[in-house]
């Protein structure tokens, strides 16, 4: 199959870095409100737990299937319709849909409605992603995608700690009220409130999206200019099926420690460790909210390095070198039951947790025609999520409740995950080196 571009989208100048780098500040805006809309349940496990009766095997359902597996039932047909249609528009209606849907968890009375109101939550947030790298690769030239989808993703886990620290004052706040009455919803309870107050804000983020310029679509294939038929594009991936069953696998895989600790680590600090949930929060979130950014951001600043050295392969460098990082911290982080100690290990888990976390949609970029890049990007994240919730939240739970049988094993169930999917996704990516460099040299000589 021949993957030569159309040229006059490749005739046009660059957007101006103001434009550019604007759009990647409000998709980093919406990355956080996604991120803390998602995870903000992983400080309500007790409150949960006491009020609807549920197991840690039902929250790791909420946290993890509930989410993923419709996010990735709508991600396809969402990433078909972002190469072909507008992306501001599509990511707009989804950030008005998750956030509607993070208020409705809250009206929830039972295990069933949280759950569709999960469901609901994951069908709006498999908007955004897969529309927004195929945007930023719009926006920026090759040699600097790494550093600009690297922000993007930061923004997630700048999220991920600030909705620890946002959601740990809202619940000291809102818990000191004690029931609440509100107008139409009657009597709530503190958790329930929650979820209407880092729920609603998110609609003033769907307006701000109207703000950001559509793009003009570069790498097109030719005699395609209005869109690629969905044969085409099977066709173009099973030739490349090695490059993307592995970079799949692998960066599923190694997503999984980032996972576990934003879903299961709040429990784990206040069961094992003992710290009360605002200590918790203050703790976790401030190494979320600083290192995994930092985390984030090093890797595709190192990425683009590497880029420029000419090694084409440099997103599975970056990811392996994160790897071999990973393996001892994820045996050793959640095992340990001195607090300083837990701590300190932390740090780094979390810097090299994050480190390969912008990899693997830049990766995709690079390996990806224009009109296929959300499309192959939405399979990504079809896999990632099934792969993190299975391997991360779900597993979690349902090893601490029927393997350990113990709440206090929590920390165990994390590295006993992560000490296995590490490795995997190392000997993933290894083998996904060569057929990758091919496959980015071949689509940097039709662009």
């Amino acid at each position: 199959m021949q993957t030569q571009t159309s040229t006059p989208a490749g005739e046009q100048p660059w957007p101006r870095p103001a434009i550019a780098w604007y759009a990647v500040v409000i998709l980093v805006i919406a990355f956080i409100f996604s991120f803390i809309d998602r995870i903000i349940i992983a400080m309500l496990v007790e409150p949960l737990k006491q009020d609807l009766g549920l197991t840690d095997t039902q929250i790791g359902w909420l946290q993890g299937l509930a989410f993923a597996v419709f996010y990735a039932a709508v991600g396809l047909p969402i990433g078909r319709w972002a190469d072909r249609y507008s992306r501001r528009t599509i990511i707009g209606w989804g950030i008005f849909l998750w956030s509607l849907m993070t208020a409705v968890c809250g009206l929830a009375r039972n295990f069933l409605e949280l759950f569709l109101a999960r469901v609901g939550v994951g069908v709006g947030q498999a908007a955004l992603s897969p529309a927004a790298y195929s945007m930023i690769a719009d926006y920026f030239p090759r040699e600097k995608l790494g550093r600009a989808i690297g922000v993007y993703q930061a923004g997630a886990f700048f999220g991920a700690g600030l909705s620890f620290l946002v959601g740990g004052l809202v619940i000291q706040l809102v818990g000191k009220a004690g029931e609440l009455s509100l107008p139409l919803v009657g009597s709530v309870q503190p958790w329930q409130a929650v979820f209407f107050v880092v729920g609603l804000p998110g609609i003033l983020v769907a307006l701000l999206m109207l703000t950001v310029r559509e793009p003009a679509r570069r790498g097109k294939l030719a005699g395609h200019a209005a869109g690629i038929p969905l044969g085409t594009v099977l066709r173009y991936a099973v030739e490349r099926w090695r490059v993307f069953v592995l970079h799949f696998i692998g960066f599923a895989l190694l997503a999984v420690p980032i996972t576990t600790i934003v879903t299961w680590a709040f429990a784990f600090f206040t069961r094992v460790l003992a710290f009360t949930p605002p200590q918790a929060a203050l703790r976790l979130g401030g190494i979320l909210v600083i290192l995994s950014p930092l985390g984030v951001y090093a890797g595709g600043w190192l990425a683009d390095a590497l880029q420029r050295r000419g090694y084409r392969d440099a997103p599975l460098r970056v990811a392996l070198i994160a790897a071999a990082a990973l393996w001892p911290l994820s045996a050793l982080a959640t095992t340990a039951t001195d607090p300083g100690l837990v701590l300190l290990l932390f740090c780094p888990f979390v810097f090299f947790a994050s480190l390969s976390m912008a990899m693997a949609p830049a990766a995709l970029q690079l390996v990806a025609p224009n009109q296929m890049r959300a499309q192959i990007s939405a399979t990504w994240m079809l896999v990632l999520n099934l792969v993190t919730a299975g391997v991360g939240p779900t597993a979690v739970g349902a090893i601490t409740d029927f393997y350990f049988g113990d709440p206090l094993a929590v920390g165990q169930s994390m590295a006993l995950v992560n000490c296995i999917s590490v490795p995997l996704a190392a000997l993933a990516l290894w083998a996904a080196l060569a057929p990758f460099r091919k496959a980015a040299e071949e689509q940097a000589g039709s662009g």
